[in-house]
């Protein structure tokens, strides 16, 4: 394989889960945290750098490991791997970022349960190398964490009319910049901070999803016919 398709494999390893083959928006996955945890933009946020790290650590070692997993002991082998990660960083979190593990509690052991760690463990990382799972780890998690921001964010718009608030207080100082008020005083859409209204936003953006998605088929489609009448 030369180079340029070998950095162009890499290239749509990376990009293909952040839009067109996106684990929330397409694959309907990881559902519980998306909609569960989503109450701002900030805990969006959070859950969804957690997750991204426990996918790059768990589909390296899997990747590494899949010569010497046999088939017999392939799922708890995987699980445990999965698992290990995830109990790490559930400390690290507790200790270094507690606000924010104050937060999401729950959610942070529950990403052993995420389909989409699990799925892409299966799917991808037991069948390639290490590299490529490496990047493809990559963009599931950043494909995830965008859609949990963007659900997070427009909840806690439509709630309280600020954006990433007490970013500062769950992520560090460091993070004080996102916080934004983007309404003073406003007081807020009340259904969109409960359960309903994040089904009611997820929604939309997957009905956005085909939207776009249909109306790019469409040009494709256009740009062709176009070609062949010109050839």
């Amino acid at each position: 394989m030369s180079q340029t398709t070998q950095t162009t494999s890499a290239w749509q390893y990376f990009v293909s889960p952040l839009w067109s083959n996106n684990v929330i928006l397409l694959q309907i996955l990881a559902l519980c945290p998306a909609l569960a945890v989503t109450t701002s933009a900030t805990n969006g946020l959070g859950l969804g750098l957690a997750t991204t790290l426990v996918l790059i650590i768990t589909n390296t070692l899997i990747s590494a490991l899949r010569h010497t997993i046999t088939p017999e002991i392939r799922t708890p082998v995987v699980i445990g791997i999965i698992a290990g990660a995830v109990t790490l960083l559930d400390m690290a979190i507790n200790a270094w970022m507690h606000e924010l593990y104050k937060v999401l509690g729950l959610f942070i052991a529950l990403i052993v349960t995420n389909c989409a760690v699990y799925g892409r463990a299966e799917a991808f990382c037991l069948k390639n190398r290490v590299v490529p799972s490496m990047i493809d780890g990559i963009g599931i998690g950043i494909g995830f964490t965008w859609v949990l921001v963007l659900i997070g964010g427009i909840r806690e718009l439509l709630g309280s009319g600020t954006l990433f608030a007490q970013a500062s207080l769950l992520l560090g100082e460091r993070f004080r910049w996102l916080e934004i008020t983007v309404i003073p005083d406003f007081q807020g859409i009340l259904l969109a901070i409960l359960p309903p209204g994040a089904f009611i936003v997820l929604g939309f953006l997957l009905a956005g999803k085909r939207v776009l998605d249909r109306h790019q088929a469409e040009r494709r489609l256009k740009e062709q016919g176009e070609l062949v009448v010109l050839q």
